[in-house]
Protein backbone atom coordinates (compact mmCIF):
# COMPACT_ATOMS: atom_id res chain seq x y z
CA UNK A 1 0.00 0.00 0.00
CA UNK A 2 1.29 3.47 -0.59
CA UNK A 3 -0.05 6.15 1.40
CA UNK A 4 -0.07 9.42 -0.56
CA UNK A 5 -0.60 13.30 -0.12
CA UNK A 6 -0.06 13.33 3.62
CA UNK A 7 0.24 17.45 3.96
CA UNK A 8 2.81 17.15 7.02
CA UNK A 9 4.09 13.52 7.30
CA UNK A 10 5.82 12.99 10.38
CA UNK A 11 8.83 10.79 10.37
CA UNK A 12 10.19 11.38 13.77
CA UNK A 13 13.65 9.69 11.96
CA UNK A 14 16.94 9.19 13.72
CA UNK A 15 16.01 7.66 16.97
CA UNK A 16 15.13 9.27 20.36
CA UNK A 17 15.43 12.50 20.98
CA UNK A 18 17.42 13.70 24.20
CA UNK A 19 17.16 17.26 25.89
CA UNK A 20 16.74 20.24 23.34
CA UNK A 21 16.59 17.81 20.89
CA UNK A 22 13.17 17.05 21.65
CA UNK A 23 10.60 17.78 18.80
CA UNK A 24 12.41 17.11 15.84
CA UNK A 25 9.20 16.03 13.87
CA UNK A 26 11.57 15.27 10.77
CA UNK A 27 8.39 16.72 8.44
CA UNK A 28 7.90 16.01 4.95
CA UNK A 29 5.96 18.38 2.96
CA UNK A 30 3.44 16.81 0.42
CA UNK A 31 4.42 13.33 2.07
CA UNK A 32 4.04 9.90 1.03
CA UNK A 33 4.66 6.30 2.55
CA UNK A 34 5.23 2.75 1.13
CA UNK A 35 3.95 -0.19 2.99
CA UNK A 36 4.97 -3.95 2.06
CA UNK A 37 3.50 -6.52 4.62
CA UNK A 38 3.42 -5.27 8.37
CA UNK A 39 6.85 -3.17 7.27
CA UNK A 40 7.50 0.26 6.00
CA UNK A 41 9.45 0.26 3.42
CA UNK A 42 10.15 3.46 2.22
CA UNK A 43 9.02 7.45 2.83
CA UNK A 44 9.23 10.25 1.00
CA UNK A 45 7.38 13.40 -1.19
CA UNK A 46 4.22 11.75 -3.17
CA UNK A 47 5.45 12.63 -6.09
CA UNK A 48 8.74 10.64 -5.95
CA UNK A 49 6.88 7.90 -4.39
CA UNK A 50 3.97 7.71 -7.40
CA UNK A 51 6.44 8.07 -9.99
CA UNK A 52 8.33 5.07 -8.60
CA UNK A 53 5.84 3.15 -7.58
CA UNK A 54 2.79 3.57 -10.15
CA UNK A 55 0.80 0.27 -9.79
CA UNK A 56 0.58 0.00 -6.46
CA UNK A 57 -2.47 0.07 -4.46
CA UNK A 58 -3.02 3.73 -2.86
CA UNK A 59 -4.57 5.34 0.07
CA UNK A 60 -4.90 8.65 0.03
CA UNK A 61 -4.46 11.21 3.18
CA UNK A 62 -6.45 14.08 1.37
CA UNK A 63 -4.10 16.67 2.96
CA UNK A 64 -4.12 15.85 6.03
CA UNK A 65 -1.37 15.16 8.57
CA UNK A 66 0.37 11.60 8.76
CA UNK A 67 2.47 10.93 12.07
CA UNK A 68 3.51 7.38 13.94
CA UNK A 69 1.24 6.03 15.97
CA UNK A 70 1.38 6.78 19.89
CA UNK A 71 3.15 4.68 22.09
CA UNK A 72 1.81 4.71 25.64
CA UNK A 73 5.18 3.53 27.80
CA UNK A 74 3.06 3.61 31.48
CA UNK A 75 -0.38 1.84 32.03
CA UNK A 76 -2.29 -0.36 34.53
CA UNK A 77 -4.67 -1.50 31.61
CA UNK A 78 -5.79 -4.58 33.28
CA UNK A 79 -8.02 -4.43 36.09
CA UNK A 80 -11.77 -5.04 37.25
CA UNK A 81 -14.32 -2.38 38.29
CA UNK A 82 -14.19 0.96 39.26
CA UNK A 83 -13.61 3.50 41.92
CA UNK A 84 -16.05 6.24 41.12
CA UNK A 85 -16.83 6.69 44.83
CA UNK A 86 -13.32 7.89 45.73
CA UNK A 87 -13.70 10.42 43.30
CA UNK A 88 -16.36 11.44 44.99
CA UNK A 89 -14.06 11.22 48.68
CA UNK A 90 -10.94 13.54 47.36
CA UNK A 91 -13.67 16.39 45.81
CA UNK A 92 -14.70 15.97 49.57
CA UNK A 93 -11.19 16.51 50.65
CA UNK A 94 -9.97 13.15 51.24
CA UNK A 95 -6.25 12.55 50.15
CA UNK A 96 -5.17 9.57 47.84
CA UNK A 97 -2.93 8.56 51.16
CA UNK A 98 -6.22 8.71 53.14
CA UNK A 99 -7.79 6.53 50.85
CA UNK A 100 -5.70 3.69 51.15
CA UNK A 101 -5.30 4.28 54.73
CA UNK A 102 -9.43 3.31 55.00
CA UNK A 103 -8.78 0.04 52.49
CA UNK A 104 -9.83 2.28 49.12
CA UNK A 105 -7.36 2.79 46.47
CA UNK A 106 -4.97 0.28 44.99
CA UNK A 107 -6.34 -2.21 47.35
CA UNK A 108 -10.34 -1.44 46.56
CA UNK A 109 -9.29 -2.59 43.40
CA UNK A 110 -7.26 -5.92 44.25
CA UNK A 111 -10.12 -7.28 45.55
CA UNK A 112 -12.18 -6.16 42.61
CA UNK A 113 -9.71 -7.99 40.00
CA UNK A 114 -9.21 -10.56 42.49
CA UNK A 115 -12.49 -12.02 41.84
CA UNK A 116 -13.67 -11.61 38.71
CA UNK A 117 -12.93 -14.33 36.64
CA UNK A 118 -10.39 -14.06 33.37
CA UNK A 119 -13.04 -13.97 30.62
CA UNK A 120 -14.27 -11.05 32.80
CA UNK A 121 -10.95 -9.00 33.22
CA UNK A 122 -10.51 -9.22 29.49
CA UNK A 123 -13.81 -7.83 28.90
CA UNK A 124 -13.46 -5.45 30.81
CA UNK A 125 -9.70 -4.10 29.40
CA UNK A 126 -10.05 -4.94 26.30
CA UNK A 127 -13.22 -2.27 26.07
CA UNK A 128 -10.33 0.23 27.27
CA UNK A 129 -7.57 -1.29 24.85
CA UNK A 130 -10.57 -0.10 22.09
CA UNK A 131 -10.68 3.09 22.78
CA UNK A 132 -7.18 3.49 23.16
CA UNK A 133 -6.49 2.44 19.37
CA UNK A 134 -9.41 4.59 18.27
CA UNK A 135 -7.38 7.61 20.12
CA UNK A 136 -4.02 6.13 18.04
CA UNK A 137 -2.32 4.11 20.44
CA UNK A 138 -0.78 1.33 18.79
CA UNK A 139 1.72 0.02 21.29
CA UNK A 140 0.77 0.13 25.05
CA UNK A 141 3.00 -0.96 28.15
CA UNK A 142 0.49 -2.94 30.44
CA UNK A 143 1.04 -3.60 34.20
CA UNK A 144 0.02 -6.30 36.21
CA UNK A 145 -0.25 -5.47 39.98
CA UNK A 146 -3.76 -5.73 40.98
CA UNK A 147 -3.44 -9.38 42.22
CA UNK A 148 -0.85 -8.90 44.73
CA UNK A 149 -0.78 -12.35 45.33
CA UNK A 150 0.86 -14.83 42.97
CA UNK A 151 -1.88 -16.81 41.66
CA UNK A 152 -3.55 -13.03 40.61
CA UNK A 153 -0.25 -11.74 39.50
CA UNK A 154 -0.06 -14.64 36.91
CA UNK A 155 -3.51 -14.92 35.63
CA UNK A 156 -3.29 -10.90 34.92
CA UNK A 157 -0.36 -11.95 33.37
CA UNK A 158 -2.35 -14.70 30.90
CA UNK A 159 -4.36 -11.67 30.26
CA UNK A 160 -2.02 -9.99 28.95
CA UNK A 161 -0.69 -12.71 26.91
CA UNK A 162 -4.28 -13.55 25.24
CA UNK A 163 -5.23 -10.00 24.45
CA UNK A 164 -2.11 -9.06 22.59
CA UNK A 165 -3.05 -12.12 20.80
CA UNK A 166 -6.60 -11.10 20.11
CA UNK A 167 -6.32 -7.18 19.73
CA UNK A 168 -4.13 -5.30 17.02
CA UNK A 169 -2.86 -3.17 19.78
CA UNK A 170 0.35 -4.32 21.13
CA UNK A 171 0.94 -4.58 24.27
CA UNK A 172 4.47 -4.63 26.53
CA UNK A 173 3.95 -6.74 29.55
CA UNK A 174 4.88 -5.55 32.73
CA UNK A 175 5.17 -7.76 36.30
CA UNK A 176 4.17 -5.08 38.81
CA UNK A 177 3.50 -7.33 41.81
CA UNK A 178 5.04 -4.46 43.56
CA UNK A 179 2.52 -2.62 43.59
CA UNK A 180 1.46 -1.92 47.49
CA UNK A 181 1.72 -4.29 49.98
CA UNK A 182 -0.51 -7.24 49.89
CA UNK A 183 -3.41 -7.27 52.07
CA UNK A 184 -2.10 -10.27 53.88
CA UNK A 185 0.95 -8.09 54.87
CA UNK A 186 -0.46 -4.83 56.61
CA UNK A 187 1.63 -3.78 58.41
CA UNK A 188 5.20 -6.02 57.03
CA UNK A 189 6.61 -4.23 54.29
CA UNK A 190 9.79 -6.71 54.68
CA UNK A 191 7.53 -9.52 54.78
CA UNK A 192 5.88 -9.04 51.66
CA UNK A 193 9.19 -8.02 49.82
CA UNK A 194 10.55 -11.04 51.25
CA UNK A 195 7.45 -12.78 49.35
CA UNK A 196 8.24 -10.92 46.09
CA UNK A 197 11.64 -11.70 45.75
CA UNK A 198 12.04 -15.35 47.29
CA UNK A 199 8.94 -16.90 46.17
CA UNK A 200 6.54 -13.90 43.33
CA UNK A 201 9.48 -13.29 40.99
CA UNK A 202 11.01 -16.80 40.67
CA UNK A 203 7.50 -17.74 39.76
CA UNK A 204 6.28 -15.19 37.67
CA UNK A 205 10.05 -15.93 35.75
CA UNK A 206 8.95 -19.86 35.20
CA UNK A 207 5.44 -19.33 34.12
CA UNK A 208 6.80 -16.94 31.57
CA UNK A 209 9.61 -19.31 29.94
CA UNK A 210 6.21 -22.15 30.07
CA UNK A 211 3.66 -19.84 28.52
CA UNK A 212 5.46 -17.48 26.22
CA UNK A 213 8.56 -19.21 25.23
CA UNK A 214 10.50 -17.17 22.58
CA UNK A 215 8.90 -13.74 23.73
CA UNK A 216 11.03 -11.18 25.45
CA UNK A 217 10.58 -11.40 29.28
CA UNK A 218 8.37 -8.58 30.82
CA UNK A 219 9.28 -5.62 33.02
CA UNK A 220 9.72 -5.90 36.47
CA UNK A 221 8.30 -2.79 37.84
CA UNK A 222 7.91 -1.18 41.47
CA UNK A 223 5.91 1.65 43.65
CA UNK A 224 8.86 3.17 45.52
CA UNK A 225 6.95 5.27 47.78
CA UNK A 226 6.04 6.63 51.37
CA UNK A 227 3.03 4.06 52.05
CA UNK A 228 4.06 1.54 49.61
CA UNK A 229 8.27 0.72 49.68
CA UNK A 230 11.04 2.06 50.90
CA UNK A 231 14.09 2.96 48.43
CA UNK A 232 16.10 -0.09 50.28
CA UNK A 233 13.00 -2.35 49.57
CA UNK A 234 12.43 -1.29 45.83
CA UNK A 235 16.50 -1.65 45.47
CA UNK A 236 15.92 -4.95 46.90
CA UNK A 237 12.96 -6.15 44.43
CA UNK A 238 14.81 -4.53 41.99
CA UNK A 239 18.23 -6.09 41.90
CA UNK A 240 16.65 -9.76 42.50
CA UNK A 241 14.38 -9.18 39.02
CA UNK A 242 17.48 -8.04 37.51
CA UNK A 243 19.13 -11.58 39.15
CA UNK A 244 16.31 -13.48 37.15
CA UNK A 245 16.49 -11.26 33.73
CA UNK A 246 14.22 -9.38 33.97
CA UNK A 247 14.06 -5.46 32.10
CA UNK A 248 13.41 -2.85 35.18
CA UNK A 249 11.04 0.02 35.68
CA UNK A 250 9.94 2.37 38.68
CA UNK A 251 7.56 4.19 40.03
CA UNK A 252 9.36 7.27 41.69
CA UNK A 253 8.84 10.78 43.33
CA UNK A 254 4.71 10.76 42.53
CA UNK A 255 4.45 12.25 46.36
CA UNK A 256 7.98 12.29 47.75
CA UNK A 257 11.80 12.45 47.38
CA UNK A 258 12.82 8.79 48.00
CA UNK A 259 15.56 8.23 45.54
CA UNK A 260 14.09 6.15 42.73
CA UNK A 261 15.09 8.35 40.39
CA UNK A 262 18.76 7.85 41.25
CA UNK A 263 18.01 3.63 41.36
CA UNK A 264 16.62 3.31 38.22
CA UNK A 265 19.61 5.17 36.81
CA UNK A 266 21.90 2.97 38.93
CA UNK A 267 20.06 -0.14 37.46
CA UNK A 268 19.75 0.73 33.68
CA UNK A 269 16.07 0.77 33.97
CA UNK A 270 14.04 1.14 30.93
CA UNK A 271 12.14 4.38 32.66
CA UNK A 272 12.02 6.12 36.01
CA UNK A 273 8.22 7.33 36.11
CA UNK A 274 5.92 10.12 37.51
CA UNK A 275 8.80 11.88 38.55
CA UNK A 276 6.88 14.96 40.36
CA UNK A 277 8.98 15.37 43.08
CA UNK A 278 12.46 14.88 41.71
CA UNK A 279 15.60 16.37 43.07
CA UNK A 280 17.54 18.44 41.00
CA UNK A 281 20.80 15.90 42.06
CA UNK A 282 18.39 12.89 40.97
CA UNK A 283 17.57 14.72 37.68
CA UNK A 284 21.12 15.15 36.76
CA UNK A 285 22.07 11.28 37.34
CA UNK A 286 18.01 10.10 35.34
CA UNK A 287 19.80 12.79 32.72
CA UNK A 288 23.54 11.26 32.85
CA UNK A 289 21.81 7.48 31.92
CA UNK A 290 19.97 5.86 28.78
CA UNK A 291 17.02 5.40 31.83
CA UNK A 292 13.74 7.57 30.00
CA UNK A 293 12.05 9.91 32.51
CA UNK A 294 8.05 8.99 32.02
CA UNK A 295 5.95 12.34 32.54
CA UNK A 296 2.28 10.92 33.45
CA UNK A 297 0.51 14.45 33.59
CA UNK A 298 -3.30 12.88 33.66
CA UNK A 299 -2.69 11.73 37.50
CA UNK A 300 -2.26 15.09 38.90
CA UNK A 301 -4.45 16.45 36.53
CA UNK A 302 -6.70 13.30 37.66
CA UNK A 303 -6.07 14.51 41.75
CA UNK A 304 -6.34 18.10 41.09
CA UNK A 305 -2.86 18.42 41.83
CA UNK A 306 -0.78 21.60 41.01
CA UNK A 307 2.40 19.99 40.50
CA UNK A 308 3.84 18.26 37.67
CA UNK A 309 7.07 16.65 36.35
CA UNK A 310 9.90 19.19 36.09
CA UNK A 311 9.99 18.32 32.46
CA UNK A 312 11.85 21.88 31.60
CA UNK A 313 14.62 20.63 34.17
CA UNK A 314 14.56 17.06 32.29
CA UNK A 315 15.30 18.33 28.95
CA UNK A 316 17.83 21.30 30.31
CA UNK A 317 20.10 18.34 31.94
CA UNK A 318 20.27 16.92 28.51
CA UNK A 319 17.30 13.78 29.38
CA UNK A 320 15.52 11.58 27.81
CA UNK A 321 11.66 12.84 28.17
CA UNK A 322 8.02 10.58 27.65
CA UNK A 323 4.88 10.93 28.41
CA UNK A 324 2.05 8.12 28.76
CA UNK A 325 -1.89 7.99 30.34
CA UNK A 326 -0.87 6.44 33.53
CA UNK A 327 -4.45 4.59 32.79
CA UNK A 328 -5.67 3.13 36.18
CA UNK A 329 -9.42 3.48 37.95
CA UNK A 330 -8.11 5.72 40.61
CA UNK A 331 -6.36 8.35 39.43
CA UNK A 332 -6.58 8.93 35.53
CA UNK A 333 -8.94 6.48 33.61
CA UNK A 334 -8.04 7.78 30.29
CA UNK A 335 -7.42 6.24 26.91
CA UNK A 336 -6.55 9.15 25.26
CA UNK A 337 -2.77 9.83 24.26
CA UNK A 338 -3.93 13.26 22.55
CA UNK A 339 -5.56 14.22 25.60
CA UNK A 340 -2.22 13.65 26.95
CA UNK A 341 -0.43 15.66 24.42
CA UNK A 342 -2.83 18.58 25.61
CA UNK A 343 -1.71 18.24 29.25
CA UNK A 344 1.85 18.03 28.84
CA UNK A 345 1.48 21.65 26.37
CA UNK A 346 -0.01 23.08 29.43
CA UNK A 347 1.40 21.65 32.34
CA UNK A 348 4.59 20.81 31.01
CA UNK A 349 4.78 23.52 28.78
CA UNK A 350 5.94 21.41 25.88
CA UNK A 351 4.95 22.34 22.62
CA UNK A 352 3.21 19.84 20.50
CA UNK A 353 6.28 18.51 18.12
CA UNK A 354 8.45 18.23 21.86
CA UNK A 355 5.18 16.57 22.98
CA UNK A 356 4.53 14.53 19.85
CA UNK A 357 7.91 13.63 19.97
CA UNK A 358 7.27 12.37 23.95
CA UNK A 359 4.78 10.30 22.67
CA UNK A 360 6.32 8.61 19.74
CA UNK A 361 10.15 7.71 19.69
CA UNK A 362 10.66 8.54 23.03
CA UNK A 363 7.94 6.73 24.04
CA UNK A 364 9.01 3.59 22.39
CA UNK A 365 12.54 3.66 24.26
CA UNK A 366 10.87 3.82 27.45
CA UNK A 367 9.31 0.53 26.87
CA UNK A 368 12.74 -0.74 24.62
CA UNK A 369 10.44 -0.71 21.16
CA UNK A 370 12.31 2.15 19.34
CA UNK A 371 14.22 -0.03 16.97
CA UNK A 372 10.33 -1.27 15.72
CA UNK A 373 8.10 1.80 16.73
CA UNK A 374 8.02 4.96 17.60
CA UNK A 375 8.54 6.72 13.80
CA UNK A 376 8.29 6.56 10.26
CA UNK A 377 11.37 4.97 8.99
CA UNK A 378 12.12 2.03 6.33
CA UNK A 379 12.28 -1.20 8.44
CA UNK A 380 10.11 -0.09 10.86
CA UNK A 381 6.23 -1.60 11.93
CA UNK A 382 3.75 0.06 9.70
CA UNK A 383 1.88 1.79 13.04
CA UNK A 384 0.48 5.26 10.99
CA UNK A 385 -2.04 7.37 12.45
CA UNK A 386 -3.94 9.62 9.41
CA UNK A 387 -5.51 13.05 11.45
CA UNK A 388 -8.51 14.94 10.13
CA UNK A 389 -6.78 18.05 10.33
CA UNK A 390 -3.65 19.10 8.04
CA UNK A 391 -1.51 20.43 10.84
CA UNK A 392 0.04 18.73 13.46
CA UNK A 393 -0.11 21.36 15.87
CA UNK A 394 -3.60 20.78 16.26
CA UNK A 395 -2.68 17.55 18.86
CA UNK A 396 -1.99 19.81 22.12
CA UNK A 397 -4.33 22.79 20.80
CA UNK A 398 -7.16 20.59 20.72
CA UNK A 399 -8.70 18.60 23.45
CA UNK A 400 -11.93 16.26 24.46
CA UNK A 401 -12.33 14.93 20.96
CA UNK A 402 -10.28 12.73 19.04
CA UNK A 403 -8.48 13.76 15.79
CA UNK A 404 -7.56 10.79 14.22
CA UNK A 405 -9.59 9.69 11.38
CA UNK A 406 -7.65 6.38 10.80
CA UNK A 407 -5.36 3.82 12.50
CA UNK A 408 -3.12 1.91 10.37
CA UNK A 409 -1.82 -0.91 12.53
CA UNK A 410 1.11 -3.41 10.98
CA UNK A 411 -0.08 -2.12 7.60
CA UNK A 412 -3.81 -2.57 7.96
CA UNK A 413 -5.87 -0.17 7.89
CA UNK A 414 -8.64 -0.91 11.06
CA UNK A 415 -11.70 -1.25 10.73
CA UNK A 416 -13.68 0.36 13.95
CA UNK A 417 -17.12 -1.52 13.67
CA UNK A 418 -15.65 -4.47 15.13
CA UNK A 419 -13.53 -3.08 17.82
Amino acid sequence: MLITHASQLLTLAGGPQRGADLGRLGIIPDGAVLIRGEVIERVGTSEELERAYPDEPRLDAGGRAVLPGFVDPHTHLIWAGDRAAEFEMRLAGATYMEIMAAGGGILSTVRATRSAGLEELKAQSRRRMDAMLRHGTTTAEAKTGYGLDTPSELAQLQALLELDAEHPLDLVPTFLGAHAVAPEFDGDPEGYTRLLCEEMLPAARRWWDEHAPGRPLPFVDVFCETGAFSLEQSRAILERARELGFPLKIHADEFDNLGGASLAAELGAASADHLVKTSPGDIRRLAASETVAVALPCTPFGLAQPEYTPAAQILAAGGLLAVASDINPGTAWCESMQFVIALACRYLKLTPAQAIAAATINAAAAVGRADRVGSLEPGKQADLLILSEPDYRHLGYRFGTNLVAQVIKAGQVIDFSSH
